[in-house]
């Protein structure tokens, strides 16, 4: 049995080519495309290539621009067959939230500059240079500064934890342009630039990879002197915490739905295995120890889906869905590494077997109760702003 769900807020009739075409396309990466990867931590050009071919990469860029103009909904769903094809959309998610920043705070010249090169390939927009090793999720605390000397701005820092630098031709980069104790709020005096990565390498930014425990193509990025046209700057000097807030729910319900993608895959994967897998003359799936897990993490995956999507449509309805974004993660975060477990229990000592995909799936969905938002910190935000409780940070 493999499992299908309808999507809600989307007409089945405009859905249903899509993902088939996801489908299609994703039976060309199977699983040993993914382990030869894994094995020298290589970044998936060709199925970049194939999903930005099909048009999926600019799904939410406006037509006007050269891309899809369709919902959030719609990106989410295509990242959740994505994931339950057993692909890995690390590489596609970014592109479709990062670009977000620019779509809706750049200037218009901006937009028509990068966004159609953006929608049909020729320019890859994958790295979103926030975090810093001394700030972490504080990001109020960063200290890459920039400062601006007539046409351009200086900047000097370094950023850890940006991932696909390597791969990717532009680079969302936060950085301070107020120094913090010169503003009366801590998010204020925050910007945001444009960096052309082509430019940039070797002209006072350098990139250095992190070898990691999955395939996530992340590094550490240090800029020293780095000339960044003023032209580059996305909206307002000084706004710029603000403008990625924005894009931080888009971000957080689109990895939501690639976990429940994730869930999908294990439960399907568990499901066949335990089915088929005989000892002591008799599948065991007919064992009720190891029917429920598979069983309760289905029924955990089912719950946080709706969430997700409720986000979505919200998100697309303009609607505020901070809380909605923020408890989808964590809980379809939680749903995927359950169901990762019980996949992984109910193959036993084959589930370690790299030909079977269950530990390399199992590692890259670990990540996400971690980034790009821990669990603690929804958590925080729950209690703070939905509970009203006094902000613990």
């Amino acid at each position: 049995m493999t499992i299908e769900l309808s999507t809600p807020n989307v007409d089945a009739d405009v859905l249903d080519p899509i993902l088939e075409s996801v489908r299609a396309l994703c039976a060309r990466f199977p699983g040993s495309y993914w382990r030869a990867l894994d094995r020298e931590r290589a970044y998936p050009r060709e199925f970049v290539e194939a999903m930005t071919e099909g048009g999926f990469l600019g799904a939410l860029i406006p037509e006007d621009y050269g891309g899809s103009g369709l919902p959030l909904t719609v990106a989410a769903a295509i990242l959740e067959q994505v994931q339950a094809c057993g692909c890995n959309g690390a590489a596609l998610h970014a592109q479709m939230y990062t670009m977000g920043t620019l779509l809706r705070h750049g200037s218009e010249e901006q937009k028509r500059k990068w966004l159609p090169g953006i929608a049909d390939g020729s320019l890859r927009l994958q790295a979103f240079g926030v975090t810093e090793p001394g700030a972490g999720t504080d990001t109020t605390s960063i200290r890459t500064a920039a400062v601006r000397d007539g046409d351009h701005y200086l900047v000097n820092g370094q950023k850890v934890w940006t991932s696909r630098a390597e791969h990717s031709d532009l680079m969302i980069l936060l950085v301070r342009t107020t120094p913090r104790d010169q503003v009366k709020k801590r998010s204020e005096g925050l910007s945001v630039l444009l960096v052309d990565l082509r430019e940039a390498v070797g002209q006072g930014l350098e990139i250095r990879p992190i070898r990691t425990m999955l395939n996530h193509a992340t590094t550490e990025i240090f800029l020293e002197d780095l000339k960044v046209p003023a032209e580059n700057l996305i909206g307002e000097e000084g706004r710029g915490f603000r403008y990625i807030l924005d894009g931080m729910n888009a971000e957080r319900i689109l990895i939501a739905a690639e976990c429940i993608g994730d869930a999908r895959w294990f439960i399907d994967t568990a499901s066949a295995y335990a089915g088929e897998r005989r000892v002591f003359d008799r599948p065991i799936g007919q064992n009720q120890g190891v029917q429920f897990p598979i069983a309760r993490a289905y029924a955990e995956m089912r719950a946080a889906r709706a969430l997700v999507y409720d986000a979505a449509g919200r998100y697309d309805r303009g609607e505020p869905c901070g809380e909605e974004a923020n408890i989808a993660k964590l809980l379809a975060s939680e749903a995927s590494w359950h169901a990762g477990d019980s996949c992984l229990q109910t193959h036993g000592g084959f589930g370690f077997a790299e030909e079977y995909d269950v530990e390399r799936k199992f590692r890259e969905t670990r990540l996400y109760q971690v980034a790009p938002i821990s669990t603690n910190l929804i958590l925080s935000y729950v209690a703070e702003h939905v509970l009203g409780l006094p902000r613990s940070y």
